[in-house]
């Protein structure tokens, strides 16, 4: 397995009979505990927890534990080839839960694994509970080098393709430093399963409310959870242990469901998570660890629909636009919605690109790396009434690559501009880092009431989003909306 490094420092903890002396061992430091008097399972055994001095050495350890038996004979645990490094959460629905078996070029990406024998991976089985627990209620793999077989399981199961890929980039940037990687994603679920009572509160959700569960793949049974049975049991049991970061991919079960709400649920259930850890860390796992997601990518065939998925992308940047930024600091992510893959619909095979992303964003907020990791970012648009243009300025790059004029709506059909009241609108010429776009005719005249781009379900063929970074190309520019 992978533990956190210094200069953090790492927790280790278990089960055992109450109140005994218990003795760890690791190479040639040894540390002394008491295990706690009150019972902490069905089994009636207590929790016993040493936190380690910081570790630069990346290892291999081996981690001795022992407790005296009532007959005084010594049962010992040994933990063997542990590493060092850097340790991810890596949560959220489907798109998360996406094996590497399933995306585009899995063979080869699976036939190479093992070149990286310092990620180790960890997938936690689909478990809920009504109440926060210690320990898990099952494991679909246990801590793995990676190899063809840890990364290679079946569909949807392990390893996690977006967690294993965002992790191989940041190990390779890193210097191959040791990375561990914790999956604990389930398909179909809202992000109201995986925030705390206290968090739903403050968005003025019920913390009892039941929640239907979307079957996906093969399952046509409906399942309903109650708000809160994921952080329960897939997030808490996690908490003890000191971790660098988490990244996510979740949003489509809250397209048509508690939509309104998501800016709030996100921004809380990110500080409830980063909260939780701190505290039951002791204080040792950063309070405000780095945290990154996956902006929602593309469901239907068609351009036209617009749906949910534009309103929710916009609440996962806070109604921002973008991150990182002031509403909730050291937040990243990558832009998804130009990685259609029209067969696969709501789960495209583009994952490669999307922890390419991903990485790009991740190395520059949680690792201070000077790396170029967004496309361009709005700064200013300027319309003056009855102007047949509006002029967009750009940031957070050195140029723009416009790969084609379309993506733009301007709307002039009154000021709460209904779904339909969207008209295209253009990229009629571009000067640097501000863009040229021509109101459509319709409009011309009127008074405008709003802009945005690729404001729709699945807005663009693949790759052929307008505005992208023109130092690196891989990297667009996210939605937009702007009243006037």
């Amino acid at each position: 397995m992978v533990l956190q490094r210094a200069p953090q420092r790492a927790v280790i903890w278990g089960f055992g009979d109450a109140s005994k002396l218990t003795t760890l061992r690791m190479k040639n430091q040894i540390y002394t505990t008491v295990s706690r008097s009150e019972s902490a399972n069905d089994l009636g055994e207590s929790i016993w927890s040493v936190t380690l001095d910081p570790v630069s050495d990346e290892g291999p350890y081996d981690i001795h534990v022992s407790q005296p038996l009532a007959n005084g004979t010594l049962v010992t645990i040994v933990l063997h080839d542990v590493l060092f490094g850097d340790v991810w959460i890596c949560s959220g629905q489907s798109n998360m839960q996406m094996a590497v078996t399933d995306i585009f070029n899995a063979t080869e990406e699976i036939n190479t694994a093992g070149n990286y024998p310092k990620i180790r991976v960890f997938t936690a089985a689909l478990k809920p509970s009504d109440t926060p627990i210690e320990e898990l209620l099952g494991i679909v793999e246990n801590w793995s080098v990676a190899s063809a077989q840890s990364i290679g399981g079946p569909s949807f199961t392990y390893m996690s393709a977006v967690c294993w890929l965002y992790g191989r980039h940041i190990h390779e940037a890193l210097g191959g430093r040791p990375i561990g990687l914790i999956a604990t994603s389930w398909g179909g679920t809202a992000i109201e399963l995986w925030m705390p009572p206290q968090a739903l509160q403050e968005c003025g959700i019920s913390a009892n409310e039941k929640v239907p569960l979307q079957p996906e793949g093969k399952s046509t049974e409906m399942i309903s959870l109650s708000n809160s049975n994921l952080f329960n049991a897939m997030i808490y049991p996690f908490t003890r242990m000191v971790v660098y970061g988490s990244i996510w991919y979740q949003g489509e079960a809250n397209a048509g469901y508690n939509t309104d709400k998501y800016n709030c649920t996100f921004a809380k259930m990110i500080e409830s998570w980063r909260q939780t850890w701190n505290q039951r860390t002791n204080g040792i796992t950063d309070v405000q660890f780095p945290f990154g997601f996956v902006q929602l990518s593309t469901w239907t065939n068609t351009s036209t629909t617009v749906g949910n998925f534009p309103i929710i992308r916009w609440h996962q940047t806070f109604d921002v636009g973008y991150v990182p930024n002031k509403v909730v600091p050291k937040v990243f992510m990558a832009v998804a919605l130009d990685l259609r893959d029209d067969p696969n619909g709501i789960h495209p095979r583009t994952k490669h690109d999307v922890g390419y992303r991903l990485s790009r964003a991740g190395l520059s907020v949680a690792y201070n790396q000077q790396v170029e990791y967004q496309g361009p970012i709005v700064s200013s648009v300027v319309y003056t009434s009855g102007s047949k243009t509006v002029n967009i300025t750009y940031t957070g790059v050195q140029n723009i690559e416009l790969r084609n004029p379309n993506g733009f709506e301007v709307c002039c059909q009154g000021s709460s501009c209904a779904q339909d009241g969207w008209e295209a609108a253009s990229i009629a010429s571009k000067d640097g880092l501000t863009i040229v776009v021509t109101v459509s005719p319709t409009c011309v005249g009127k008074q405008l009431y709003g802009i945005r781009y690729l404001w729709h379900e699945t807005p663009c063929p693949f790759k052929e989003a307008a505005l992208y970074s023109y130092t690196d190309p891989n990297l667009p520019s996210p939605p937009y909306m702007k009243m006037f």
